[in-house]
């Protein structure tokens, strides 16, 4: 029964991925706002040494704030479309 188990789960995980990277050759469109620097059509990790982290997601992705540098540590905040943020803990910043 492990077996049929851990079989569907790596079929589940390899049918995910395999849905998930068409769409990660694309930056997301728009210009993120990380630590007063824009960026336009974002894609992969912002860091900055500005405390506290300032984020506004002009773009059509959401953007994860982290809690370490290099897009490391805990997850703090989810940054939806339009919306923008202050993270008093956040380091980096994340969008695909």
């Amino acid at each position: 029964m492990r077996r049929i188990a851990l079989a569907l789960g790596s079929a589940v995980a390899a049918g995910t991925l395999a849905l998930a990277l068409p769409g990660s050759a694309l930056a997301a469109e728009g210009v993120l706002i990380v630590g007063g620097v824009a960026y336009a059509d974002p894609e992969g990790c912002y860091d900055t040494d500005s405390r506290p982290l300032t984020v506004d997601n002009q773009t059509d992705e959401v953007a994860l704030v982290l809690s370490g540098p290099d897009c490391t540590g805990g997850l703090l905040e989810l940054v939806a479309p339009g919306e923008s943020t202050v993270s008093e803990f956040g380091a980096s910043v994340y969008v695909d």
